[in-house]
């Protein structure tokens, strides 16, 4: 199955949604087009599955530089250089009519292609700060803890190209960091992370 979706992939990065066909799958695949219709039932089903294939094949290293400013750096970063190119495909296939087909909302869609995992996943860089005393992952609500990665993934879909090393050093140094402290420490107290 793979096979099938790499497939579909380098299709869709090639040919766009718009003119990728079950049938220029399976020739790419090397296989016949009922193959690909007993797995999914429409184009719309295998570039969703196509998509989420990709996310997940090509996971984001999660850093541990010692520090929390240090591993948002280099975990936004990171995030920013391999999530641009998939961000414009998974942008231009939603914009060219991926919806009419899926029988699902733009909701279900977005939660397909970006992943069930937001959060969870980088939860690991939060929790190795908190365990060395940097934030209180008690007192910082869930909101605050997502913002740097939503704001990232906002910045590919609007910009479809890596962030800067400033909008980065911004999202964490001028938005996320302040945030922190202040639930890190309290209401007018200053601290360090």
């Amino acid at each position: 199955m793979a096979a099938l979706l790499d497939a579909a992939w380098d299709e869709l990065v090639e040919a766009g949604f718009a003119k990728l066909t079950m049938e220029s799958v399976a020739s790419r695949a090397g296989t016949g087009i009922a193959v690909l219709y007993r797995r999914w039932a429409n184009k719309d089903q295998l570039v969703l599955a196509a998509l989420e294939h990709y996310r997940n094949s090509h996971p984001v290293d999660l850093p541990d530089t010692g520090t929390l400013r240090g591993d948002l750096l280099a975990a936004l970063t990171g995030m920013g250089e391999a999530r641009a190119g998939f961000s414009a495909i998974a942008a231009a296939t939603a914009f060219s009519g991926l919806l009419a087909d899926t029988g699902l909302t733009p909701t279900q869609v977005r939660d397909r292609i970006i992943g069930d995992q937001r959060l969870p996943r980088v939860r690991a860089i939060y929790q190795r700060a908190h365990d060395r005393g940097e934030i209180d992952l008690e007192r910082i609500p869930p909101a605050v803890l997502a913002m740097p990665f939503d704001l990232v993934r906002h910045d590919l879909l609007m910009d479809l190209e890596p962030l800067k090393p400033a909008r980065i050093r911004s999202i964490v140094d001028e938005l996320f960091l302040p945030l922190v402290l202040s639930h890190h420490n309290g209401p007018g107290q200053a601290g360090a992370v």
